[in-house]
Order: structure tokens, then sequence, then C-alpha cells
């Protein structure tokens, strides 16, 4: 059966609040590689503050760890920007001889424009070039981490209609141990901000591919942020799992037959003590879904 895990986040009162869910609720770890790296005053990376704490908690824990990067940038198509994503191998390779990771996934689009960092992922083109670079750079990520994917991202703009990126999924994902992070978050927010059917989205996905599923909340922008006064939902992982996130949830489960995780996310800042047994809970009403399609 899938395991249940939950994300370590940086923050010190995240992992205080937090530390009997991970002992006695997850399964598993879910890490962001690029939270345990510094650059030294010789521009070197090293480990940084958040490093062995991770690592004291993984060991103390000997539950597997699983890796979810923000910013290899998987569509990056410029030239110059192949020294930094050789860097950032690197780096992931270094971190996964630490902590073994069981598979790599990484955000679906471009993380990184003319050589800035913007983190949120911007889209690409569905192309069949760009799903031909998208699979190099999973194959060079499988020379390090066998089993890899992307996750379907929160886009605020698209270059094509958003019911075609299952199929362009599917020409990307045609080498053997690759894989889709399905964020069904992701997926309901893209849904309610397009004003798209969410189920045409689901029934047109390979979900034979998802390895992973993340599950978490979000909450409305501020009407001030728009001209128009347009509220859009935000992928922020600042709250609870919504009802319509739960309801896709046990709808997919079944069909995603080659699952192995399923993945509460909540962010560092957000995370106060009424809200360790809403975790808590939720961690526990994954479990039992996995239990009942068992």
């Amino acid at each position: 059966m899938p395991l249940t895990g939950i994300t370590l986040q940086p923050e010190p009162k995240y992992l205080e609040l937090l530390e009997p869910i991970f002992h006695d609720e997850a399964e598993y770890f879910e890490i962001t590689p690029e939270t345990l790296w510094r650059k030294d005053h010789k521009g070197e990376f090293v480990p940084n503050a958040y490093h062995e704490h991770f690592s004291k908690l993984i060991r103390q824990s000997g539950k597997p760890v699983v890796a979810h990067g923000v910013g290899l940038s998987l569509g990056s198509a410029d030239p110059s920007d192949a020294e930094r994503c050789r860097i950032h191998l690197q780096r992931i390779a270094e971190t996964h001889r630490e902590f073994d990771f069981a598979w790599y996934s990484d955000h679906y689009g471009v993380t990184n424009l003319a050589g800035l960092a913007i983190t949120l992922p911007v889209a690409v083109p569905m192309t069949e070039a760009m799903a031909n670079l998208i699979r190099m750079r999973l194959a060079q990520l499988q020379q390090i981490v066998p089993d890899v994917g992307f996750e379907n991202s929160v886009l605020y703009f698209l270059l094509g209609d958003w019911l075609d990126e299952p199929a362009f999924f599917s020409k990307i994902l045609q080498q053997p141990h690759s894989h889709l992070l399905l964020d069904l978050h992701n997926a309901y927010t893209m849904a309610v901000n397009l004003n798209a059917d969410l189920d045409e989205y689901v029934e047109r996905l390979d979900l034979s591919r998802v390895i992973e599923i993340h599950l978490s909340g979000g909450t409305p922008s501020d009407p001030a942020w728009l001209p128009s006064g347009k509220i859009l939902r935000l992928d922020s992982h600042d709250a609870a799992i919504p009802e319509p996130v739960w309801e896709l949830y046990e709808r997919v489960v079944p069909r995603c037959t080659n699952l192995r995780g399923v993945t509460v996310e909540r962010m560092e800042g957000t995370v106060e003590e009424d809200d360790v047994q809403v975790i808590r809970g939720e961690l526990r009403r994954a479990k039992e879904v996995l239990r009942a399609r068992a």
C-alpha cells in the first residue's frame, strides 16, 4: 500500500510544533534539497543551518525520504543556463548521497529566466521541442535518482489550453521510471481560476504514471491586487485541505495504479498550535482513503 508523508520545512518553529506528527503519523518525509544549501564566502555551496535539523530527524526516525525540488527549472531552454543546471544537478547528487531519495520530482515549467530565480513556475509552450527538452532534463536527473518526475503546476498565464496539458504530459513521460506527481490542489486551483472542467482534465491524465499525490490548501487573493478586482485562488499551502480536493482524491486514488506516496503539504510560517491537530487529521484521513482502496 502507498505510504503517507509530510513536507519538511526549514522553519524551527514548524519543526518543533509538528515533531510529534513526524514521529507518530508520517511514514516518509519530503524535503526540498535547495533549502539545505547556502553559499559560503568563496561562493561554494555548503550545508546550511537547517541541514543538521533534517539530518538528525531523519536519522532518528529511520523513515524514507523523497525529494521535491523547485529550482531545477525543467523547461529552461536558454543555453546560457546550462552551467547553473549543471551545478544544481551536482548539488542534488551530493544531497542524494546523504539522504538516499526514494524518488525525485521538480516543478513543471520554468523557474529560472534570464539568470533570475523566479520561484513560481512559468508556463512553457506545449510543443514537441519542449517535450523533448523536459525529457532530456528528466534523463539527466535519472543519472542521479533512478525514479524521477514532475508536478503539474499552478500557472497564472498559459501558452495554450489547460485541458491540453495531459496530452503534453504524455509526450514527456515516455521514458521508463519517469513519473507524474499529481498535485490535486494545483489542479483544483487551475480549474477554479480558469472556470475549467476539473473532471475533464483528470479524465485526460494517464493516472498510471502517477507516483505521488500532493494534498494541500490555499486561500483567495486580495481583490485589490488586480485592477479588475478579480479574486484568484492561490496555491499558498497555508490552510486546511478543502473538501473539493478531498473528494477529488477519493475519486482519483483507485485509478493511480502505480502510486507510491501521498504527501500533505503545509507552508512554514502558517502553522500554529491550533493547526497541529488539523494536520494530524489530514494525514489520518489520507491513510483511510488508501486503506479503502486496498
